[in-house]
């Protein structure tokens, strides 16, 4: 059953709080109540409200010191503001304290409960959008990079010190693959920008004018197809954080446009002449050599160096290998839930293989292996034959292993060598006619689920 939203009325008078009382009780309402300021805290001490009937005049304080409390302890809680001696600048502060409304007494019954209804559902909103929030720093939090690492601790350091601080600009370095999105997303959840907007944008992803009118917005008329204003990134983004990612593939033009950017905390949108002001923090990635870049005069020193300010490295996962143990329980656990499957461990022997591989794809690449394995695969433990061809090759596997893990029957490895995917497509055609076709029956040979082997005669091109 839905809960019902509780509501604390304040107010000096016995008769107009019992009157409330009584209206809003046979509306549905939890009704709570108290005479005086002092009264109207230990209420709230108490228990938790939706919102607050607050008469302005009260024997020990007044109704704007009250909303001003509220407003620190419970900020969420929605107030609307009565009174019978009216001022236009009372009415102002209390809106401007973020009282939901300011009423004159006497209040129409139906005027008042039309208020209070508008009133709960901007509470509820407005809890909507915390509970969102909260949720967001959870999953985007430091917590969520998954390392312990000597080189991943020191990187923990510094997103740390950055979200601290009042630096405007950030360099994020690693290859691809690395995770750099999720440090930009970790340094702005840690900070005091957490509640504003975090706005990303790819800079390889557009034309250079497009990828201006994404940042810098644009008037309309500015060229062919604006009809109509448009904010951009840096705009919408304004207290909050703006990651660019790719930015060595940033245009010459643009990146003078973003440096005077950067210096002056000021742009103009495409085809406009105000300028307009912004605070954001701006987090550039690159997996490209920027040094490099300046020497071939594809990317400008001033730029380079004005967004160097902070630099964090993050390590390729081949220079954190004890991190992927970590890393690779992490991922069966989120495709457990994503799947709704059940595997409950990797095999020693595969989890040595995937140390051993070097992964050029990073931490990508390696959540791909695993989604891979877990989609085809349902099997409480993941072995060496659940992995790729690639890892499997690179890795220095033992094919008796192998063998042994697929099956009783080993495939004995000529002295020249053989390629794994002709054993491979061999035993799926073997499997196939020793079945008739009946794929269930093949896959059960095989010891692969049925979902398993359709993969494979795809691959292999059978029928």
């Amino acid at each position: 059953m839905k809960p019902r939203d509780r509501i604390l009325v304040v107010d000096d008078e016995r008769l107009i709080r019992m009157t409330l009382r009584t209206m809003l009780e046979s509306e549905g309402y939890d009704v709570d109540e108290a005479e005086t300021g002092s009264g109207a805290f230990d209420r709230l001490r108490e228990n938790d409200v939706d919102l607050v009937v607050l008469d302005y005049r009260l024997p020990d304080t007044n109704g704007i010191e009250v909303l001003r409390r509220i407003r620190e302890e419970q900020p969420a809680a929605g107030v609307v503001l009565m009174t019978a001696f009216s001022s236009i600048d009372n009415a102002v502060e209390a809106i401007k304290l973020g009282a939901y409304d300011y009423l004159n007494k006497p209040v129409h019954r139906d005027d008042l409960l039309a208020t209070i209804a508008k009133a709960l559902e901007t509470t509820r909103l407005r809890r909507e959008v915390a509970r969102l929030r909260d949720e967001q720093r959870r999953s985007f939090g430091i917590a969520s990079i998954v390392g312990r690492s000597k080189a991943m601790q020191d990187v923990f350091v510094l997103i740390r010190k950055v979200a601290e601080s009042t630096a405007a600009t950030v360099m994020i370095r690693g290859e691809s693959g690395t995770g750099k999105d999720l440090v930009a997303k970790a340094i702005h959840y840690a900070s005091d920008r957490s509640d504003k907007p975090f706005m990303n944008i790819t800079c390889s992803a557009l034309p250079e004018t497009l990828l201006e009118s994404e940042l810098f917005g644009h008037e309309r008329g500015a060229f062919t197809d604006a009809r109509q204003q448009k904010k951009g990134l840096l705009e919408l983004g304004h207290e909050g954080t703006v990651f660019l990612d790719e930015i060595g593939e940033m245009g010459p033009t643009l990146q003078a446009k973003l440096l005077r950017f950067l210096e002056e905390k000021a742009f103009k949108r495409v085809g406009g002449t105000a300028d307009i002001r912004v605070d954001v923090r701006v987090i550039a990635a690159t997996n490209v050599d920027l040094e490099k870049a300046v020497r071939e005069n594809r990317f400008r020193e001033d730029l380079y160096y004005r967004l160097k300010v902070i630099p964090i490295y993050l390590p390729a996962l081949r220079e954190r290998r004890e991190d992927i143990p970590l890393l690779v329980e992490f991922f069966v656990d989120q495709f457990n839930r994503e799947f709704r499957k059940n595997t409950q461990r990797v095999t020693p022997e595969a989890m040595r293989t995937l140390a051993r591989y070097r992964w050029p794809g990073n931490v990508r690449e390696l959540r791909n292996v695993v989604e891979r394995a877990m989609i085809l695969e349902n099997k409480v433990e993941l072995d060496i034959t659940d992995l790729p061809e690639e890892i499997l090759q690179e890795g220095d596997v033992d094919r008796e292993a192998v063998s042994a893990a697929g099956g009783a029957g080993a495939v004995l490895l000529p002295e020249d060598g053989i390629a794994l995917k002709d054993v491979e497509r061999d035993l799926v055609r073997q499997a196939l006619a020793r079945s008739d076709g009946n794929q269930s029956r093949a896959a059960r040979l095989l010891r692969i689920s049925r979902d398993a082997l359709r993969y494979k005669m795809k691959k292999f091109g059978f029928g």
